[in-house]
């Protein structure tokens, strides 16, 4: 997924194997060990107390979401937002920090899924009770609604395993003409059964994605639906300006006796957006008046971390979990000179990976990459089979580009995000070492994963991470290689448009294993192989620091979700003084 994470393969299939009670333990992304490094001395712990019930949570964000609807929401923040407020799922990740984070828990679903013919067919029982935000009853109908929206073409950009996974998902077009997914079965309207084409012990945990959320068909607006997404979970929206504000109240239909997962301690939680990133820092470290009841929602930015992590009582209040996601350079593969292998090598020699370490932020939040996959998929450290210096290798650049009959080198032009763009600053000094000549684009973040999911309009190289959804290589490898499912619109993960025939008949082999030890070496191994065609370099594992106010309690970086804070938990140690200025 864009930005994602997880644990140990090898633990999640043994556990699924041995009666589908389904959890996983934490990793790391490889580097120091946090006892070491001062931005992590909150990992694993609750930040600031329990919290109390009511206030107001300020959420101060340089960023608009990019989707809150469930059938689109598809980026690590957003889908943490929109699955802990917004809408429930048949299954949660449970509320904890650290390695419990990456246990299953029933939400909708009265337990975790009952597999039959093989892991081939998947039974799931809704709990009774269960209500909208205007009291109407949460049906196994809606699920089914809503994965079948996931299919339509006016609404890409979200999850694709039901695409990938279930009978009869081969052209079709999404519930609006009439026409449904014969196998997603509704008996009654408390069960819902789901027929794949081939056996997935993991699917317990791609049910926590929101494809797995309920819309009632009744409320669905299609594309307008992502303004205001009808609630099951704890809050609903009672106004959203995009780019300007969401405000959330509380759902009065929302009945905690049937979510062990939501505490829901303030009364409103306000998203103010458009802020610049330096000025949010500034504002959270000085932590005054309303802003002490306030969170981040993006990244400290680099030029702030030594303002933080200088000052004890202001870095005791920094959230750095591993993120477990992938950054990476991507190159179109299917557009010269991309096209040539030689040319992506030298991309790969160029690349100083250690300047962009820098630009992310230095080695407190960040790790060098030297391979694809995170460490936590290869049991706790990344193997380095292209062995190529951090700082690159510019004269072995060079030569391949001469090979390529590019001696002189060539333009080209990336797209980042805003907030990268000193790291794609890096990227454009590194390898302009090489000749290469780079062109910078920034993009607004909202809008970031739109625009280089358009394969038709956008850039040579995209600057992009992935995450696996859960720990097994099967959510990373397939979903940023697998040429089959590229789109031209709301194209997801593979962003280096990489279609491959040798390697997709390997990933249909190793998805085809049963044996889960020999599934995760066949993994690891494939990563080596990919890497040396050279579709991208991967550069950065990333943690996420947040910063949060003085007032702020009840706040962890969940592992499950890239190391956001989990909204589902997070309060206020005095709400009387969030109002207060």
């Amino acid at each position: 997924m864009n930005k994602h994470t997880r644990t140990l393969a090898t633990a999640l299939v043994t556990t699924l194997a041995l009666g589908v009670t389904g959890c996983s333990g934490g990793g790391k992304s490889g580097g120091s060990p946090d006892r070491k490094n001062p931005a992590a001395s909150t990992n694993g712990a609750i930040v600031g107390g329990t919290p109390q019930k009511g206030g107001t949570l300020t959420v101060l964000s340089n960023q608009d979401f990019t989707h809150l609807d469930p059938a689109r929401n598809w980026v690590m923040g957003d889908m943490d937002f929109g699955t802990r407020l917004l809408y429930r799922t048949l299954l949660a990740y449970k509320a904890e920090p650290g390695a419990k984070g990456g246990e299953l828990t029933p939400d909708l679903a009265e337990d975790l899924g009952t597999s039959s013919h093989g892991a081939k067919t998947w039974t799931f029982r809704l709990k009774p009770g269960l209500k909208y935000e205007d009291g109407s009853p949460i049906t196994a109908q809606d699920v089914k609604y809503n994965v079948e929206r996931s299919f339509s073409p006016d609404l890409p950009g979200g999850p694709d395993y039901a695409a990938r996974y279930l009978v009869g998902a081969e052209g079709y077009q999404g519930p609006a003409k009439g026409k449904h997914l014969d196998s997603v079965k509704t008996p009654d309207a408390r069960t819902i059964v789901f027929e794949l084409r081939k056996p997935f012990a993991e699917f317990p945990y791609a049910t926590v994605l929101p494809t797995f959320a309920p819309v009632p068909a009744s409320q669905d607006k299609g594309p307008q639906y992502d303004n205001r997404p009808f609630s099951s979970g704890p809050y609903k929206i009672d106004s959203y300006a995009r780019d300007k504000q969401l405000v959330l109240v509380r759902n009065t239909h929302w009945d905690p006796k049937t979510d062990a997962v939501r505490k829901a301690y303030p009364d409103r939680i306000v998203v103010t957006m458009g802020l610049k990133a330096n000025q949010i820092d500034d504002r959270l470290i000085a932590a005054a008046g309303a802003d002490a009841s306030a969170v981040a929602w993006d990244k400290l930015r680099p030029e702030s971390t030594p303002k933080v992590l200088t000052r004890p009582e202001v870095r005791g209040r920094l959230l750095a979990e591993s993120s477990s996601c992938t950054e990476m350079v991507q190159m179109h593969t299917g557009r010269a000179p991309f096209d040539d292998v030689r040319v992506r090598r030298a991309v790969q020699y160029a690349l100083d990976r250690e300047a962009i370490l820098t630009a992310s932020g230095g080695p407190a939040l960040n790790d060098p990459a030297t391979a694809l996959m995170p460490a936590s998929l290869f049991g706790g450290k990344q193997p380095d089979t292209l062995k190529i210096p951090l700082t690159g290798d510019p004269e072995k650049a060079k030569q391949l580009l001469k090979e390529a009959g590019k001696a002189g080198g060539f333009s080209t032009s990336i797209t980042v995000s805003n907030g990268d763009k000193s790291v794609g600053e890096a990227i454009q000094q590194s390898l302009g070492r090489a000749g290469i000549k780079v062109t910078i684009e920034t993009v607004d973040p909202s809008a970031f994963y739109d625009t280089i999911g358009d394969t038709k309009n956008r850039t040579d190289l995209v600057y992009t991470g992935w995450c696996p959804d859960f720990p097994s290589g099967s959510t990373f490898l397939p979903f940023v290689f697998d040429g089959r499912y590229i789109k031209e619109k709301g194209n997801s993960g593979n962003h280096s448009l990489f279609r491959d025939d040798a390697t997709m008949k390997r990933m249909d082999a190793i998805a085809a294993m049963t044996d889960a030890t020999q599934a995760n070496k066949a993994w690891q191994e494939l990563d080596g192989q990919i890497l040396a065609k050279a579709p991208t370099m991967p550069v950065v594992i990333e943690r996420r620091p947040l910063l949060l106010g003085t007032n702020v309690a009840g706040a962890f970086g969940h592992t499950s979700f890239g190391g956001q804070i989990d909204f589902a938990t997070v309060g206020l140690k005095d709400p009387a003084k969030s109002t207060r200025r």
